[in-house]
């Protein structure tokens, strides 16, 4: 019996077309599985995650993938537990808070992202060199409070022997999506902001860098994948597939350029100045705040639980087991 490569190669000898598509084609034909995916904000944080979508590795990976954006850690949470989204990006505190809480539904990590936080302190005047100690007695615009960019933020002024409490006042009940424009108004004389409302901000001479909260806090994942025990159990070959285009991205944005990295996600920050995007894109890289590998290390989690313990939404007795709380397995399978 002649085997089908044989047949191939006398058609082609004949310059006839081949009968049998290539087999790239062949997997090409299979549908795309639709996944609903939730990003807590939107920002220049997640780039890996944007240029998955743009360089279409999501799409060799098998997936349809449509974005929402739930401006909030519990707003992305309740998307999960209310079977309104498979897979969401938030902070470690979320799928944490839940499973030390009585809903049946439960959330797991498979996948990292960042690798501390991607808050900037702002103030509303330049100064030579910024000191922790000019905050004492201000006004801060912070975020909503058990969030994950509040918690850095003091203990970041913990490190620094300033008090969360007592030595400042903290502004957190500004929604997401007002925060700019508070502070535009007048309110706080110092605030955080995420990229790339950072280096907007700075570019339009609204705002002035003093420090980087990850910089000051240091290492410990920030924003990761997640989803529900039940949607990892009845697929896991989704949330591999997943893993795999994230782990694509991370190392496409590593060996990028700044220039490039925007050139790639731009489409997802309308109305922003490209300036402002590439100088968000390079202090990004310079600070090392995305991850090149989706693993997550137990060290990386206890640190995290140490803030959220240090900042008295977690009781040192509920620390979560690192296994109970990751799903290791993916990540280290990704391709």
């Amino acid at each position: 019996m002649l085997h089908r490569r044989h047949v191939a190669q006398g058609l082609a000898a004949l310059g006839a077309v081949s009968l049998y598509p290539p087999i790239a084609a062949l997997g090409q034909q299979r549908p795309l599985t639709k996944v609903r995916y939730n990003e807590v904000v939107r920002s220049l944080l997640y780039a890996p995650a944007y240029v998955a979508m743009t360089n279409g590795y999501f799409k060799d990976a098998g997936l349809d993938v449509t974005v929402t954006t739930a401006n909030g850690g519990d707003k992305s949470m309740a998307s999960l537990i209310s079977d309104s989204s498979d897979i969401a990006l938030i902070g470690p505190e979320t799928a944490i808070y839940v499973l030390n809480s009585d809903s049946s539904t439960k959330v797991r990590i498979f996948c990292g992202l960042t690798s501390t936080d991607g808050f900037m302190l702002v103030g509303r005047t330049n100064v030579n060199k910024f000191d922790w100690s000019m905050l004492k007695g201000s006004e801060i615009l912070g975020f909503r409070p058990g969030s994950t960019p509040l918690l850095f933020l003091e203990e970041a002024m913990r490190l620094n022997g300033l008090s969360p409490q007592t030595d400042v006042k903290l502004s957190n009940n500004v929604a997401v999506p007002a925060r700019v424009g508070a502070w535009l108004a007048g309110q706080g004389q110092y605030a955080i902001f995420i990229e790339p409302d950072a280096s907007q901000l700075e570019l339009d001479g609204k705002a002035y860098f003093l420090a980087s909260i990850g910089a000051t806090v240091g290492f410990a994942d920030y924003t990761a994948f997640m989803a529900t025990d039940k949607y990892i159990k009845d697929n896991p070959e989704v949330i591999q597939n997943w893993t795999d285009a994230i782990y694509r991205a991370q190392k496409w944005t590593a060996a990028a350029s700044a220039g490039d990295i925007v050139a790639a996600i731009q489409g997802f920050f309308p109305g922003v100045n490209p300036k402002a995007l590439t100088a968000a894109a390079e202090r990004y890289q310079k600070l090392k705040i995305w991850k090149t590998s989706p693993v997550i290390e137990p060290q990386a989690i206890d640190k995290f639980q140490d803030i959220l313990v240090h900042g008295n939404v977690l009781d040192s007795n509920k620390r979560v087991k690192f296994q109970d709380l990751v799903r290791t397995e993916f990540a280290s399978k990704a391709k």
